[in-house]
């Protein structure tokens, strides 16, 4: 990267905290900050001059917040505030060699799935930062603080697609190696690189010697240059002072300057910290580091390494599938996304969607299949199609890094597709084919896969993102092939070194027992070299030979899973069937199926005779709803589920308490909900995704949630409680400078006559520090919200 005042040698001295110096120097608590950039741009320009002293040589300008989301209740425009805050940075800098970066962080709203926010949307409101920085004279983005990949990548499109300016991007993750949302290290960084991000890195969450081995582990994952701005290590329970002085700070981060050469602080850094880091690195030379990243595609849940043999299940093409054609022409995207999750349950690793036959707007089509997919499946997708808009459009909206098939040996696809492939960051399948059809010889196809690497490095596609399928001709009509695929598949492999893709099924085509065909070609094409089989996962005996292969290679170690595999496995639960299928509730719910978990629902309540005649909707809550629930929540806890199956989950249970509400209000019933709550975030705080993602999973459990929203004084929870009679009261806050706020508002609370319960959380709220205001409890997410209403309603 080509960036002013950064020698390739050293390091790049970023700022520190802003917050943390604006407090001290006197802001009111619950003021927006970007806003002192038109009330007080002194306040804001002497923290600039301070990091400046200090070394910094590149200023973070003060329009974190400045989206028009934040700002619709201000009065003040994007630009407005943008402007200015630019203005005084650059102000501020005249005289330095120091650049000024437009910040942008969080939208403060989850993006769909999880929430309610569009892409689309999201792109829009980050669009208008993006012109109006530099409009006024930015030098470079800084997307930070993400912890949402889809959200940082709606930013870092609008970012490319509307300037010209160099973009970082940072995102927030935790000690366990994800972000609030789930995503791993390595999609951040594969996804992002491919975008075009010009640097990533980490910033917040965390201290320095905390951060250290992610930032490695990203260093790891990525050839850009690695930015990394931790905490001033953890914060004080009480006294809101972090842990780590300007010593410990600058001696811990520099050690990981190998891995990460472009430093800064976060929360409770100072202009002392940034000093002390300046003369710790000043003696510190960089070195090249070379990284060989190997063929990889994600979600952001589901980082999917081909390091080995990875399955693509073939199944959502409608290709001689006529219920799958119907599904197309009828919108019917449910039974899409139950192909798919069937595929993910037998063991496919990726997907290939191919929604094309005519009278289906493929444009139109991919894009609402991808998304409808991301809602309940965690599985990497292969976008199939030859259609270049259908590709671009299904690639926009799609979270992490895809594949896409495919491209093939004429010029014409070639200059078609690998644009929309580099623009996206994508991996994509070349086809050994070109106007003459496929070849018949092996070293024929062999030059076509060369032609279509060379044309792919050409477009800046890297080596590990190009596969190539030698292609599958069936034997029962050209027998003679069979032998010529599996040359080109080693030569692909052994020889160009890139990965194999093979459409498997196709060999027995015409033949009887084309299972068996099927299989021995499988198990031939993968001592050959193929990596990327596409086969139905459905098919037990395909995915039976699949796991004995990988027994056999190597690649499963100490055969774990094929143990795993074969090994007998007693039944989790045991739930209501709907009559005439194996299907539960309680599955629809844990797999996030809404719409197939209120089919099963409907159907149990009117055809079932397990259930009780006086209560059934209470039998099915108790029974199916709050057991799914559970055993959602208890995998969230232990890691191996994360946000966005949980709140597909609870989704899911939403659409079933639909039908037994539907159910009640026809017979008369009483209500099988179990009392109401009371949720607000603080005044002064205006982040509510916490707070949204508690109301959706205590709703689902069964309470009546009345949420006052964001930046609710104590005063209006106060009243609100008295006048409805509330027994428990959750308080949200993810700002340092709101929880006096939050401290006011229990004092206030705990003053009634007959007090609530109270329950206190957020990102800044810790366990010690809801003791020390008085609170009843601390949950630290969704699921122990759900756990302290049912003991204190129950």
């Amino acid at each position: 990267m080509n960036f002013p005042f950064w020698k390739a040698d050293e390091a790049l001295l970023l700022d520190g905290a802003m917050g943390t110096m604006l407090q001290q120097r006197g802001m009111k608590a619950g003021v927006q900050p970007e806003l002192l950039n038109l009330s007080d741009p002194e306040m804001i320009a002497s923290v600039h001059r301070d990091y400046l002293e200090a070394g910094s040589r590149v200023l973070y300008a003060n329009t974190f917040g400045a989206n028009a989301h934040k700002l619709r209740k201000s009065g003040k425009s994007v630009r407005e505030i943008i402007s200015a805050g630019i203005a005084i940075a650059k102000g501020a800098a005249s005289g330095y060699s120091a650049a000024v970066a437009l910040d942008i962080g969080p939208l403060g709203e989850l993006l769909e799935p999880m929430g309610t926010l569009s892409f689309e949307d999201a792109y829009e409101l980050f669009r208008e930062m993006a012109v109006a920085g530099a409009e006024s004279g930015a030098d470079l983005v800084v997307i930070e603080t993400m912890t949402d990949l889809y959200e940082a990548k709606a930013a870092l499109l609008a970012v490319k697609e509307n300037t010209n300016l160099p973009v970082f991007v940072t995102m927030s993750f935790d000690e366990t190696g994800r972000t609030f949302t789930g995503c791993t290290v390595a999609s951040m960084a594969r996804t992002l690189e491919g975008l075009g991000a010009d640097a990533v890195g980490l910033n917040c969450s965390t201290g320095p010697d905390r951060m250290a081995p992610l930032l490695r582990e990203l260093s790891e994952n990525t050839r850009l240059p690695v930015v990394a701005k931790p905490n001033a290590g953890l914060p004080d329970p009480v006294t809101g002072q972090y842990d780590m002085g300007p010593e410990d700070f600058a001696a811990t981060l520099a050690d990981c300057l190998p891995y990460a050469p472009i430093v800064g602080g976060c929360c409770g850094t100072s202009p002392d910290y940034i000093r002390r880091l300046r003369e710790t690195l000043a003696q510190r030379k960089l070195h090249a580091n070379a990284v060989l990243l190997p063929p990889f595609v994600c979600t952001p849940v589901a980082p999917c390494t081909v390091d080995g043999v990875r399955v693509i299940g073939e199944r959502i093409n409608p290709t001689g599938k006529k219920r799958f054609q119907q599904a197309l022409l009828e919108n019917d995207l449910d039974y899409i996304l139950d192909v798919a999750v069937k595929q993910e349950d037998a063991g496919a690793d990726i997907l290939d969607v191919n929604v094309g036959f005519p009278g289906v707007d493929e444009v139109a089509m991919l894009p609402r299949v991808v998304k409808k997919l991301q809602s309940a499946v965690s599985l990497p997708l292969q976008l199939d199609s030859s259609n270049p808009d259908a590709l671009e459009a299904g690639l926009r909206v799609y979270n992490g890094k895809a594949a896409v098939n495919s491209v093939n040996g004429n010029q014409e696809s070639i200059e078609r597709i690998l644009p929309v492939v580099r623009k996206y960051g994508a991996a994509v399948v070349g086809l050994t084919l070109d106007k003459n059809g496929i070849p018949q010889m092996a070293e024929q196809r062999i030059a076509i896969a060369e032609r279509i690497l060379n044309a792919a490095l050409s477009y800046g596609i890297p080596k590990e993102d190009v596969w190539i399928d030698c292609l599958t001709l069936t034997v029962s009509a050209q027998q003679e092939q069979a032998v010529e695929t599996l040359k080109a598949v080693r030569y692909v492999r052994e020889v160009l070194g890139l990965q194999t893709v093979l459409g498997v099924s196709n060999i027995s085509f015409g033949l009887p027992n084309r299972g068996l065909i099927a299989r021995t070609f499988l198990t031939q094409a993968m001592q050959c070299g193929l990596t990327l089989p596409i086969i139905n996962p459905n098919q037990q005996e395909m995915m039976d030979a699949v796991t004995a292969y990988r027994v056999l290679s190597g690649e499963d170690a100490q055969c774990r899973a094929y143990i795993a595999r074969f090994a007998d496995a007693a039944p989790i639960t045991q739930a209501v069937a709907t009559p005439g299928t194996s299907a539960t509730i309680q599955d629809a719910i844990i797999k996030g199926l809404q719409s197939e978990a209120a089919k099963l629902a409907r159907a149990a309540l009117h055809d079932n005779a397990q259930l009780p005649q006086d209560n059934p909707e209470l039998y099915i809550v108790e029974r199916e709803l709050i057991p799914a629930l559970d055993r959602v929540g208890e995998a969230y806890e232990q890691g191996k589920a994360f946000l966005p199956q949980l709140l597909s989950a609870a989704q899911a249970a939403q659409a079933v308490f639909e039908v037994l509400r539907e159910s009640l209000a026809e017979r008369g019933g009483a209500s099988v909900q179990k009392g109401e709550i009371i949720l607000a975030t603080v005044q002064g705080d205006i982040h509510d995704i916490g707070k949204n993602i508690v109301k959706t999973v205590l709703e689902n459990y069964g309470y009546r949630v009345l949420d006052l929203g964001r930046d609710v004084p104590p005063e209006t929870i106060v009243n609100a409680t008295i006048e409805r009679n509330i027994r428990l009261v959750g308080l949200s806050a993810l700002m340092t400078t709101t929880l006096p706020a939050m401290e006011e508002t229990v004092r206030q609370l705990k003053r009634l006559p007959s007090p609530p319960v109270i329950i206190v959380g957020g990102a800044v709220v810790t366990p010690e520090y809801a003791a020390h205001m008085g609170a009843d409890y601390y949950a630290k997410d969704a699921k122990a919200s759900a756990e302290i209403a049912r003991k204190v309603l129950e």
